[in-house]
């Protein structure tokens, strides 16, 4: 059985027999809404137009006949300043889930960027060991001077046996001569 009786935790909504989620309205669905929401708050559309609308209930509150008032001055403008505490009390929680599905996103990016790194540092880590593992063989290979100055020496040993040693000609040399003479 769960344990019902923590108080760090939120009930969820199904706990509430009187509290249901309207049909077709995911949690999702609400996010969306709610990140829309936030989003156009934070615009300056929205602020120009709660500006203007403030604007013009204060004007026509104040020099309006009386009559057409509907939220007078005297009464200290009591109707606005309930529309406007209602959205702000609507709006606190919606900007809050925002940026809490922000962050939803945010730890998945981090997440993956973080996995990424390290298949990067891997990947970094073994071509640094396949270079290092280049670099010993090569060094065991023959360079060119090392192989001209064998050959060298096996020539000049050979002249000293006495044996006789001839220059090949290369096979594109022209015949008639040794190549680069005209």
């Amino acid at each position: 059985m769960a344990d019902r009786s923590r108080l760090d935790q939120p009930r969820e909504a199904s706990s509430f027999g009187w509290l249901r989620r309207p049909r077709g309205m995911s949690n999702e669905a609400f996010g969306v809404i709610a990140e829309k929401f936030a989003r156009f708050m934070g615009t300056v559309q929205f602020l120009i137009g709660m500006t203007v609308f403030v604007t013009i209930w204060l004007v026509w509150n104040t020099y309006g006949p009386l009559e057409w008032q509907f939220d007078p001055r005297e009464l200290n403008y009591t109707l606005l300043t309930l529309i406007l505490s209602l959205q702000a009390s609507y709006a606190a929680p919606l900007i809050l889930l925002a940026q809490n599905r922000q962050d939803d996103r945010d730890r998945v990016a981090f997440e993956q960027d973080r996995i990424q790194a390290e298949r990067n540092l891997a990947d970094t880590e073994f071509l640094t060991r396949e270079v290092a593992a280049l670099r010993l063989a090569l060094r065991d290979t023959a360079t060119r001077d090392f192989v001209r100055s064998e050959l060298r020496s096996i020539l000049d040993e050979m002249e000293e046996r006495g044996l006789q040693v001839t220059a090949a000609a290369p096979a594109d040399a022209p015949e008639g001569g040794p190549p680069g003479t005209a």
